[in-house]
């Protein structure tokens, strides 16, 4: 083989190995809000998070179903259908979770299937979902709300049974901007362990429905000069409820901080270690 015609392949094969690179799934949300994007975490604050983790190898498999809707706010705001695309991609990476997905709610065989379910959507609750929801707890799985998830449109009394705590619509007191985020409450729980106080640029939720008696608290913020809600674990007998009302924004969600918390809410519903996806917090995350 002549000279030029060995550059022309070796040309020939740095193109494609970049078109395979670029091809390469991106674990981070495609499109931000408008305005100013929040800072970038340290690796030192990430490092500090994740201190203390359990080392044993977690090899028990776990099947989570992530479950959106329709896409129902601006650009970068409430983008369920991105975010069930990117965390599907992002748990997979972990080879012993396998991730199913669904539309709405998951369907029996889904339920029957799953160990946890993680809903990101404009929630809903009646009858039919009870019906379905409530063995499924009562077996030991695990459900997940986050943000807007929260909401039972009507049926927010018999939902909050389940999950602590649920919001009725625009009944609700809803502010976003800078969170300042206090774990102190319970720093015992797995899920807040290293936590103490966390800033995001998000939304927070309060004057829920529920009996805040009920829940167990993790992580509170303040508005209208009382401490709210905004992170809370349930146990309904076997069954595990893990709830954020943070997760508005999607650069929240490639925040390692954010999506450490959100990780371990999903292993602790599913009764695995809460260091099960430490290797996943910092891929393709906002982390200097």
């Amino acid at each position: 083989m002549r000279f030029w015609q060995v550059f022309v392949v070796l040309i020939v094969l740095s193109l494609s190995s970049a078109a395979v690179l670029g091809q390469q799934p991106s674990f981070r949300m495609p499109e931000y809000a408008e305005g100013d994007i929040p800072p970038l975490r340290s690796q030192a604050e990430v490092e500090r998070l994740l201190a203390g983790a359990n080392p044993l190898a977690e090899d028990k498999p776990l099947r989570v179903v992530l479950v959106a809707g329709p896409k129902d706010h601006d650009i970068g705001e409430h983008d369920y259908p991105n975010w069930q695309k990117v965390w599907s991609r992002l748990l997979a990476s972990d080879e012993q979770t396998e991730v199913d997905t669904a539309w709405e709610f998951p369907d029996e065989r889904q339920i029957e299937a799953a160990d946890v379910l993680v809903f990101y959507q404009r929630g809903r609750w009646n009858d039919e979902r009870a019906a379905a929801i409530d063995p499924f707890l009562a077996r030991g799985g695990g459900a997940v709300y986050i943000h807007w998830a929260v909401d039972g449109q009507g049926g927010e009394k018999e939902m909050a049974k389940r999950i602590g705590l649920a919001s009725l619509g625009g009944s609700i007191g809803y502010r976003h901007g800078p969170l300042h985020v206090d774990f102190s409450h319970n720093p015992q729980h797995p899920i807040a362990r290293n936590l103490t106080q966390v800033d995001w640029v998000d939304e927070s939720y309060w004057r829920l429905r529920g009996d805040p008696s009920r829940i167990s608290l993790l992580g509170t913020g303040v508005e209208e000069g009382e401490p709210r809600p905004l992170y809370w674990t349930v146990e309904n007998g076997r069954g595990r409820v893990f709830v954020s009302i943070p997760g508005h924004y999607m650069w929240t969600f490639d925040d390692p901080i954010f999506r450490a918390i959100l990780l371990r809410g999903i292993a602790w519903a599913g009764h695995r270690s809460v260091d099960r996806f430490n290797k996943l917090v910092t891929l393709d995350a906002r982390v200097d």
